[in-house]
């Protein structure tokens, strides 16, 4: 900020973002610090490549005014982006009520008496801001996007192929498991055959002797059939 005794001035410098056969317009503000009206007049040394709007006016006391400085269009840019165009503000006290229309050039004459405060204002170019980086958010350093996607797809395929061998080991197992108490339960319904085989033959050979121990050894070889097959059902 420039601070005179009449205005205060911000920025202290135009700055463009120059772009090629564009116009590109930069803002000064103007504050008036001083309890009467103040006059300005804005001056370039380029009149021709710059339209400056409103280039003079009225500031109240304590108000503000903004002026829209505009440049045309250029077809080339300047070496190393270095411009040596200036700007003057010239400003002074106007008499109470004045307005625009009433400013004349004699009233910042500095040979007519009248005190003239100047600021001068330099140009600056500022390149425009580069376009974002195609690289994908959240790649990580060193690693493409086309890279990662590829892992995880390799690493999708493991976890699939995983469980898929997985459940073909506890397929497996289970038709192991089947396998053995069908044998088991073929085995003892076997046993069970060969027992009431043995019984039959038993009762048949104990025919002259007493009913009490026929009765005994029937009741042994029933309940020993019984364990086994409680023991069976269990197991399946």
């Amino acid at each position: 900020m420039s601070t005179g005794e009449l205005l205060s001035i911000e920025p202290t410098e135009l700055k463009f973002q120059f772009e090629l056969k564009k116009q590109i317009s930069s803002t000064l503000q103007l504050l008036n610090k001083t309890d009467n009206h103040v006059a300005f007049k804005v001056k370039t040394t380029n009149p021709k490549k710059y339209c400056v709007r409103p280039n003079t006016g009225v500031v109240s006391p304590g108000s503000m005014c903004d002026i829209m400085v505009t440049m045309q269009a250029q077809k080339e840019a300047p070496p190393d982006m270095q411009c040596k165009d200036k700007f003057l503000l010239q400003s002074v006290i106007a008499p109470a009520g004045a307005t625009a229309k009433e400013i004349t050039p004699e009233m910042f004459s500095k040979e007519a008496g009248h005190v003239v405060e100047e600021c001068k204002l330099r140009v600056v170019y500022v390149a425009p801001p580069q376009p974002p980086s195609p690289v994908a958010e959240g790649s990580e350093e060193g690693s493409s996007p086309r890279a990662s996607h590829m892992d995880n797809g390799n690493s999708n395929s493991s976890e699939v192929s995983r469980s898929f061998v997985d459940s073909h080991d506890k397929s497996s197992e289970v038709r192991a498991l089947i396998s053995k108490l069908t044998e088991e339960k073929s085995a003892a319904l076997q046993q069970g055959n060969k027992l009431r085989q043995e019984l039959e033959f038993l009762r048949r050979s104990s025919g002259g002797k007493s009913q009490g121990g026929v009765s005994m050894t029937f009741v042994a070889v029933v309940g020993l059939i019984g364990i086994l097959l409680g023991y069976l059902l269990k197991r399946a």
